[in-house]
Order: structure tokens, then sequence, then C-alpha cells
């Protein structure tokens, strides 16, 4: 009889028929000692919660997956409405059991039922598949997904009767005797014949410390009344590790992000140190793509192939093309990059900046809400305001477009080939025309020409001997 994952049954494609998932995640998480309910804490750059939804529809639909939440309800409500599936109120938090009695209705409809825990972030669509998979094959009326891992301190332990059959589960302070070198624990994710669960539900009792109902006594219920419970290991313990605390959010963050980084080097993606790299569970990067020490990539990132990312550089819900470099020290929010432009070192891309095909941003430069066209540059030092600037445009050093008035905002247009000299100031609205040139150090307050020269500086005075004379001056009054 299979004992794990490894000797299960193969998981097949495409959706389960007949399952809905329950997903418990109405507790408060006290040890965390948050405001923030449990389950929308991130690891990975996303809610706890996301992660086993997201697992959960790839084996069953949304429609069919049902968030049981009750503390701050509304919140976690909103914070994953878009993911499409069902909510279930649990109005008191009155233990696992009592979760259950609350969904029963939802339920009722399905011959079986998938429980995951909302807290169980790195738990995997084909592990979810596979309990299901055994509890069909099986025929039982509860199967538990367990595990081995290295410290099974707190864990409640599995006792097996005879293969993958489980005589009971015994909480941690009840083991006795030869229990206490049990190392199988109970998972808390299980499969259940829907008809045998709503069946015992209503003969749970909170006699117990928490004066809760525990959803791991239906499994001594359903043994009493000589129905079979099985037991199937998962094939990784960390699969199943949830949160109570934060050094255990903090170690799960780790290990989502390392099973993030084999991910994308499994794909083609170097990273030259992937241990030093913050890589959200939603970014993409392309095959060939280099990532060195130091990155942060985060949110809907999408990265092309053939690109550098430069250490320390930290880009957020931005679209980077291929054959882009970015060099040390660049932060990128909201932005679109094209093929093969030059950013950094120390580039600050702003929501709403577009860099076009083969365009320079360089040291220091600041651009928000900001076209560049293709092969325009601005190198050094510059801000670059709710701009429109066309293709082959030279932004000298220490430009700025002045795009705010006290009270709104206002656009800058530079057309293209057009050359704007270092330390000028374009007050906007103002457009500069194609081919124009902008002296240097002018404050542009007019629109410009194409092909004009627009100088908006004072005249140049110059004193001969001026500072000499103030020397001797002051030479005098000390002596």
């Amino acid at each position: 009889m299979p004992r794990n994952l490894k000797q299960a049954v193969l998981p097949t494609a495409g959706k389960l028929e007949g399952f809905a998932i329950a997903i418990l995640a109405a507790g408060k998480g006290t040890r965390l000692k948050s405001k923030h309910p449990k389950v929308l804490h991130a690891v990975g750059g996303k809610p706890l919660l996301l992660h086993v939804i997201e697992a959960a529809r790839q084996v069953v639909p949304a429609d069919r997956i049902f968030a049981i939440i009750g503390h701050e309800a509304e919140g976690v409500r909103q914070a994953v409405a878009h993911s499409g599936v069902n909510f279930v109120l649990q109005p008191e938090q009155r233990g696992t059991g009592h979760a259950l009695v609350c969904a029963a209705q939802a339920l009722a409809p399905y011959a079986n039922v998938l429980v995951l825990s909302g807290d169980v972030p790195l738990i995997r669509p084909q592990t979810i598949r596979a309990l299901a998979e055994f509890h069909l094959q099986h025929r039982g009326a509860m199967a538990v997904l367990t595990a081995r891992p290295p410290d099974a301190s707190g864990y409640g332990r599995i006792v097996r009767r005879r293969g993958a059959e489980i005589a009971a589960i015994v909480e941690q302070k009840a083991l006795r005797g030869k229990q206490e070198r049990i190392a199988e624990i109970n998972s808390g994710i299980y499969a259940f014949r829907v008809k045998d669960l709503l069946a015992r539900l209503t003969d749970l009792t909170n006699d117990n410390f928490h004066h809760e109902y525990y959803l791991t006594d239906i499994a001594a219920l359903l043994v009493r009344a000589r129905q079979k419970v099985m037991a199937l290991e998962a094939e990784n313990a960390h699969e199943v590790l949830g949160v109570n605390t934060r050094a255990e959010l903090a170690q799960l963050d780790v290990l989502l992000r390392r099973r993030k980084a084999e991910e994308l080097m499994s794909a083609g993606v170097t990273l030259l140190r992937p241990e030093t790299c913050l890589i959200d569970d939603q970014v993409q990067v392309g095959a060939d793509t280099v990532i060195e020490p130091f990155v942060h990539l985060s949110g809907k990132t999408i990265i092309g192939s053939d690109c550098r990312i430069g250490s320390f550089s930290v880009i957020r819900d931005s679209e980077i093309a291929n054959g882009v470099e970015i060099r040390p020290g660049c932060v990128i929010t909201g932005s679109r990059v094209h093929q093969a432009a030059v950013l950094g070192p120390y580039s600050h891309l702003r929501p709403g900046s577009e860099i076009g095909e083969g365009a320079h941003v360089g040291n220091f430069v600041e651009t928000k809400k900001s076209r560049l066209g293709k092969g325009a540059k601005a190198n050094h030092l510059s801000y670059l305001g709710d701009s429109d600037i066309g293709a082959n445009v030279n932004v000298g050093a220490g430009t700025i477009t002045c795009n705010y008035d006290g009270i709104s905002k206002h656009p800058t247009i530079i057309e293209e080939g057009a050359f704007i000299g270092s330390d000028a100031t374009l007050v906007a609205p103002v457009r500069i025309g194609a081919g124009a040139y902008i002296a240097a150090g002018s404050c542009i307050t007019q629109d410009v020409p194409p092909d004009a020269l627009a100088l908006g500086r004072a005249y140049q005075t110059v004193k001969e001997g001026w500072a000499k004379k103030r020397r001797e001056a002051r030479a005098a009054k000390k002596s």
C-alpha cells in the first residue's frame, strides 16, 4: 500500500470532478502579535492565503473553492476577491471543526471535499491532487496528508494501524510511551467524503482546554465507527509548514524565494548569488538574463531574455523587454522599458515611465509619468516629469521639467531630434519643436519652433579687475 507521494497514484491532468476545496482562513494569528489577519501576512511577495488559493485553483475551478473567513473578514475578502473564490463566514472562531459546520451548507452538494489551511503557502497543486487521488483510490471516509519534519514538536502524531490506515491522531500533550518517538505528524490537510464529514460534525464536542471544536476529532469518530481513515505522507515536509510566529513567517519566505530562484535557474536564468536576491513568486524572467547579487524583483514584474540586472536594483510591477541593461542601483516602479535600452547606474523610474528602444537613462536621472522615444538620451542628473520626449532627443545634464505650478501638473513635449543643453529649465506647459536647440542654462517658458535656437538666460556682464580690487579693499580693512 502506498505510504507517501512517491508511491501514490500519479496525479491526472485537468480539474478534479466531484471535489470542492475548503480553505480555513478565519484565524487571528495571536502569536504573530499583529492587528492584521494572519492569512494576509505576506511571504514571497503575496498573502499566505493567496498562495493557497492559487495552488487550489490548479486542482478545481475557483467556483468550487470556499474560503472560510472570520477575523477581519471583510479585509480578507477584499484582498483575495479577484481570485474568484467563494466565501463562507465563521462569525465566531470556535475551532476548525466549527469552521466546517459553518461551511456545511455550501459543501453539501459535493461528493468530496479537500480541506486546506490558509497559512500553508508552500503546498503544491500536485500534492493536493495526489491526496484527492489517494482518497478516491482507497474509498475511505477521510484521508490525512502527513509529513515527517526534522522536528515534530507541537504537532499531532499519526498512529498507523496497518499500511496506510490510521488508528489515531494523538496530540503532542497526550503522547504516551512509544508514541513519543513517532515522527509522522498531522499536517491539518484532509480529504473527506462529504456525507461522512457532515454526519460526524454534529458529534463534535468542545471538551478541551480551549473549548473549541477540532476537525482532528473527526478522525477518532470515524475510526470508532469502523470507517477507513487513511494517511498519505507528503514528499517534502516543508510543504505542510504553517505560520504561527514572525520567525516562522521569515523561514517560509526564505523557502518560497529559494523555490522561485531554483525555478528561474532551471528555466535558463543566471542568478550569480541567488541567496542574496529577493524575487517574488509572480515575477517572470526570460532565458539568458543575468541577475547580479542583491537584486529585488517584486510584484508583477516581467523581464525579457538576454537582459542584465545590476546589483542593488529594485524593480516593482514593471515590464522590461529583451536585451535591456540595468546597471547597479536603479529603482523602477510601474514602468515599461523597451528593447536594448540602458538604465543607470542609479536611475529612478517612477510610475508611468516608458523608456523607448535603445534609449539611455543615466546617473541620478528621475522620470515620472514620462515617455522617452527610441534612441533618446538623458544621461546625467535630470528630472523629467509629465513629459513626452521624442526619438533621438538629447537631454543635457541637470535638465528639469518644471511640471508642477503648486496646483496642477502640466506636460512638457520635446519633439524628435531636439537638443536640450545642460542645466536647462523647461517650465510646463511647453513644447520644444523637432530639431530645436535649447542653449545651456536657459529657462524656457514659451514654446520653441522646430529647428530654432532658444536662449532664456541673462546677458553676461564682465567687470575686469573687480575681484582684484575687492581683495585689496578687504586687505586694507584688516591692516
